[in-house]
């Protein structure tokens, strides 16, 4: 699953990145510890263009009658989110891109502690999350969940689940500029791409702030990593 992450890009850098016209309420950044409900960044199509939005992270399907009138919807299977009421028509209809640049899991020490352990691209670039959004309410209140996927073999040391990492080339076909097929990026994460490193537990509170929160923690166990993708072709950014 994906119930953590980080922005640290500037707006205006965001906007760029993604060709999109940028809204006027935008959350701050930088923020490393993006929780769930809370406002985030938003790539989503549209008649004029790409648009980067902030919406509330926690899709609210429209027999919601209250935010709180069933789970948090924060993730969506990718697996079966063609069947789910909640999310079958927005996977069709409202795909969206969640910029990040990195994401947290948790382990769990012989003791049960919680331990956390921070996510990022391997080249240093963006991270780009394949979501899907809906507007909710009277208010038309955007919301948003992240699609996750089975992790890959590096990753499944940590957790069973990723966030559905998109690379550029996938992104106008996620956000429905480029024809249909987007199902067919519902899978992995390539090995190579992602390094990772376990971080302080002050991340496990979510009133946590400030960069250190994703600053390597020393004492930490290492776990192997998958060997970079063959034929590096650089960065895709």
């Amino acid at each position: 699953m994906c119930g953590r992450f980080a922005i640290t890009l500037p707006n205006d850098a965001m906007a760029q990145l993604f060709a999109a016209q940028p809204a006027n309420d935008l959350p701050d950044v930088p923020d490393y510890n993006v929780c769930p409900t809370r406002p985030v960044h938003v790539v989503r199509g549209g008649e004029s263009g790409r648009q980067l939005v902030s919406m509330r992270w926690g899709f609210l399907p429209a027999w919601y009658k209250t935010p709180t009138d069933g789970p948090l919807l924060i993730n969506a299977r990718a697996e079966t989110i063609a069947e789910k009421p909640a999310f079958r028509h927005a996977c069709r209809s409202r795909r969206c891109i969640l910029p990040a640049t990195g994401f947290y899991e948790w382990t769990k020490s012989e003791d049960g502690a919680r331990l956390p352990w921070y996510f990022h691209r391997r080249d240093g670039a963006p991270l780009a999350f394949a979501g899907i959004w809906q507007d909710w309410g009277e208010d038309a209140q955007a919301t948003c969940a992240a699609v996750t996927t089975a992790a890959n073999d590096g990753i499944s040391a940590i957790h069973h689940r990723m966030p559905l990492v998109l690379e550029p080339e996938a992104w106008p076909l996620w956000l429905g500029e480029g024809g249909k097929g987007a199902a067919r990026l519902m899978q992995p994460g390539a090995e190579g791409v992602l390094d990772w490193h376990r971080v302080s537990t002050a991340v496990n509170s979510n009133r946590a702030e400030g960069a250190e929160l994703i600053e390597p923690w020393e004492d930490a166990e290492e776990l192997p990593r998958p060997p970079p993708p063959p034929d590096p072709q650089g960065s895709l950014f």
